[in-house]
């Protein structure tokens, strides 16, 4: 990507801009873009080109004008591949799934995917019977949620963990589990909103339960209604009672044969069933689930069974008890798989701790971010391992710092709503910071194309940025172009950078061609202001800034500030000062001009020198729209062409009572004489363009550069016309 050749037509507000780009000359260019120039539609045009959908291309979005978008890299079609446009106002930009590419080394990564290639087939194998036994939707997720709250245990280590529990004998469920452990938790807030009426029903349960020949409560476990009917059908054949067994109850009475058990639960189960508390307590809950809708396949379940609520009463404890069941109903399988799995633990964890060693790129990144930025949040990855050798999704971390606050985790969601604007586009950059670090990895060179990357920025995160594009300018694996409307960043960027030779302004015409100009005004504006005084353009645009440095070092009311005062607002001694005056006041304030000859005829009037150099400007063919000169002498001179028609509009106005803001107070008079005027939104116009751009100082050019000087032509023309 030695040289980058651009032709555009009709790319949203481009109409068109040819450029070509020398990477060998620089590995980055800055270009400084007005508001309404290019910037946002040259970026866009680029960012479709990288996405490369063939349904959304670049185009003229009013009059579907035919497009142009031609990158050419060294002559040749640019891989779209290749093209990043970093915007950090892209929300929608996630780089997580970009963390996997910072893979450990090959041979680990080979090692750990044969472990698992085995596990994984064990596993799906597993995962498929207990969806047939629990009919679950999430037969892996439900079980690990079940039994790991935290998250920090995977499937095989909780499998580990609990595969003593497991009993082959174990009684089984009949319900589907998500008609009880619904993923939204319906039946959990029931339980929880209803909890009274569920205390009432269990309490009347235990009571017949207590007094019954059959059933009973044995601490934690009842032996209940579910219970006895699965022990009936493991004995409905009789084969236990042939063999010489019996059954002796509690009070010694002895069954001999399934009919007498049979009979028995039929007489304890009717009188559980004839019980009017335990009926009235059910029934009530019966009600308040059949309010809900989304409780109907609960009802159904305990339709079936209404004695589970006694269960639910330890809603998790009882969920554990049911993945147990399922579990239970393939242990084989799950003794294998766990076996495999131990088998290959010690290995795996060697694999994990040299992987970990190679982790050092994610946390120079995270240690880059958290060292350079400014915002009350810190990143972690929490998932390391995971990502780097299954290529999981990363999962970071956001730990939310305030002074006197101990430091609490957020989700990514709650912090985008607590930060700042500028401090939300601090985040949106982390997320390029990892795109843009796997393509170092790379083979291939990158375009990166920055979008003003520090806008709503603090200076302090501002210059985190520019520190950043300083590391990416030195790197031989990208090459840059850097948009911006941000004058300070223009001029800032320029310096750390040392680009000066390799900035550009764009200018755009009536007809929307757009032009890379050299770039200006990265130095001391003033110094080269000074050395040009000869020069008509910048002798009046001095008059501004000679003006207020006597302001700031002497006073207002100074002679010599007077005398600039009447240059730039009509006072009773404006139509007389000439430019020996005006010389002689540079000379006494800039020391650099004590020598200096004049060289104009110091006789020529000040304001025939403004509105003469002013009339020139307007009819100046390919005028070169960033010259902050221009600017100034059209804004000074539509000040003076305004204040001119309303002090003649206002013949009885006292003028010597005007102090300062005189253009506004002849303003306001003039509108309250002339209410129905045509002139009046001309007027406002002035007093709307014309303020800042005569009022110069080092932290007011971006008024003037972002201002067209077509419409200050336009302005002074209009003003001047006046009647």
């Amino acid at each position: 990507m030695n040289v980058l050749t651009i032709d555009f037509e009709n790319c949203f507000g481009i109409g068109k801009i040819q450029h070509e780009f020398d990477f060998t000359a620089s590995n980055s260019y800055l270009i400084y873009a007005p508001n309404g120039t290019m910037k946002t539609s040259f970026a866009k045009t680029f960012d479709l080109i990288a996405k490369n959908d063939k349904k959304n291309q670049p185009r003229d979005l009013v009059y579907a004008k035919n497009a142009k978008f031609e990158i050419l890299s060294d002559q040749e079609a640019i891989n779209h591949s290749s093209v990043l446009v970093v915007n950090a106002e892209d929300n929608s930009f996630d780089a997580s799934q970009k963390l996997t590419t910072f893979i450990a080394s090959k041979e680990l990564k080979d090692r750990y995917d044969e472990i698992y290639s085995e596990l994984n087939t064990e596993k799906a194998d597993l995962l498929k019977k207990l969806k047939t036994i629990s009919q679950s939707s999430d037969c892996e997720g439900e079980y690990t949620g079940t039994f790991n709250e935290d998250g920090s245990d995977n499937f095989f280590e909780i499998l580990s963990d609990h595969l003593e529990e497991l009993q082959e004998d174990a009684p089984k469920i009949s319900f589907k589990y998500n008609s009880v452990f619904d993923s939204k938790g319906t039946v959990k807030n029931f339980l929880i909103k209803n909890e009274e009426l569920l205390d009432g029903y269990i309490k009347n349960y235990n009571e017949i339960l207590s007094n019954s020949k059959l059933f009973k409560l044995t601490g934690n476990n009842n032996f209940g209604t579910y219970q006895a009917n699965e022990m009936l059908k493991s004995i409905e054949d009789n084969s236990y009672f042939e063999a010489g067994h019996k059954f002796v109850l509690e009070d010694g009475t002895e069954i001999n044969g399934s009919g007498e058990l049979k009979k028995l639960f039929d007489e304890e189960l009717e009188k559980i069933i004839a019980d009017q508390k335990l009926k009235s307590s059910f029934d009530k809950v019966d009600k308040a689930i059949g309010a809900n809708v989304d409780l109907r396949a609960f009802k159904k379940v305990l339709e079936k069974d209404n004695s589970l609520l006694i269960s639910l009463k330890d809603y998790n404890g009882f969920k554990r008890k049911v993945w147990n069941s399922f579990m239970s109903e393939i242990k084989q399988e799950a003794k294998s798989l766990t076996g495999i799995y131990n088998n290959h633990k010690e290995n795996l964890e060697s694999i994990i701790k040299e992987a970990n060693k190679e982790l050092s790129l994610w946390n120079d990144i995270i240690e880059k971010f958290n060292n350079r930025f400014y915002v009350p949040f810190e990143i972690r990855i929490g998932n390391q391992h995971d990502i780097i050798l299954r290529q999981e999704t990363a999962n970071l971390e956001f730990i939310y710092k305030d002074k006197d606050e101990a430091p609490s985790k957020q989700s990514k969601e709650n912090l985008l709503k607590i930060l700042s604007k500028g401090e939300q586009r601090a985040y949106f950059i982390l997320q390029f910071l990892f795109e843009i670090e796997s393509r170092r990895l790379s083979d291939d060179m990158t375009l990166l194309v920055f979008d003003d990357v520090a806008d709503s920025f603090d200076y302090k995160n501002k210059y985190a940025i520019i520190e950043y594009l300083r590391d990416l300018h030195c790197s031989q694996k990208f090459k840059s172009l850097i948009l911006t409307h941000n004058f300070d960043f223009y001029r800032t960027l320029a310096s750390r950078l040392n680009l000066y030779k390799h900035t550009f302004m764009a200018t755009r015409d009536h007809s929307r061609y757009v032009r890379l100009e050299k770039g200006l005004y990265m130095n001391d504006l003033f110094k080269e202001f000074i050395k040009s005084h000869n020069e008509p353009k910048i002798f009046i645009s001095l008059i501004a800034f000679v003006r207020n440095i006597i302001e700031y070092t002497d006073s207002a009311k100074a002679e010599d500030c007077i005398i600039l005062t009447s240059c730039l607002h009509i006072k009773q001694n404006s139509l007389t000062i000439d430019l020996n005056e005006i010389f002689t006041v540079f000379k006494n304030r800039i020391n650099k001009l004590k020598d200096s000859e004049l060289p104009f005829d110091g006789n020529e009037k000040i304001l025939d020198l403004i509105f003469s150099t002013a009339d020139a400007i307007a009819v100046e063919e390919n005028i070169n729209e960033i010259l902050l000169e221009n600017k100034i002498v059209l804004a000074v001179a539509s000040r003076l062409k305004a204040e001119q028609y309303l002090i003649r509009s206002l013949p009885d106005f006292d003028l010597t009572k005007v102090g300062s803001f005189q253009t506004r107070v002849l303003s306001e008079q003039y509108k309250l004489n002339n209410p129905q005027s045509n002139n009046l939104n001309l007027i406002d116009k002035v007093n709307l363009m014309t303020p800042e751009n005569i009022h110069i100082n080092s932290f007011m050019y971006e008024p003037l550069i972002d201002m067209s000087v077509y419409h200050l032509i336009d302005l002074y023309r209009d003003i001047k016309n006046i009647n």
